[in-house]
């Protein structure tokens, strides 16, 4: 995973191709790219990063910013009454007790 100024970065290696392809994964725009080694596949990287907050700051429009760790969920309703009971008897807060559990996903 690449990081740079906020921005997270997936990489996968395109064996037929020789060279590695990535995507700036935490926004709905969509930056790529692409480099044969792993200096050139990070400076592209943050170039195509520093591209787009041009091409941005050029139309006057505001850049897709990574997550802002806001989520709506839409749940049944038997299930928030139950995930709402378990962080009860936990002593914590609906949201304290989500963020736990997917914590624990990873």
């Amino acid at each position: 995973m690449l990081k740079y100024k906020g921005y997270h970065g997936k990489v996968e290696l395109d064996e037929e191709a020789g060279l590695f392809h990535g995507e700036v994964i935490d926004l709905r725009d969509v930056i790529t790219f692409q480099g044969k080694s792993v200096d050139e596949l990070e400076k592209a990287f943050c170039d195509s990063i520093d591209d787009y907050l041009d091409f941005c700051r050029e139309r006057n429009e505001e850049p897709d910013k990574p997550f802002s760790g806001r989520l709506m969920l839409r749940l049944p309703a038997e299930i928030h009454r139950k995930v709402y009971s378990l962080a009860k008897i936990e002593g914590k807060s609906l949201n304290e007790y989500i963020t736990e559990k997917l914590s624990q996903a990873n």
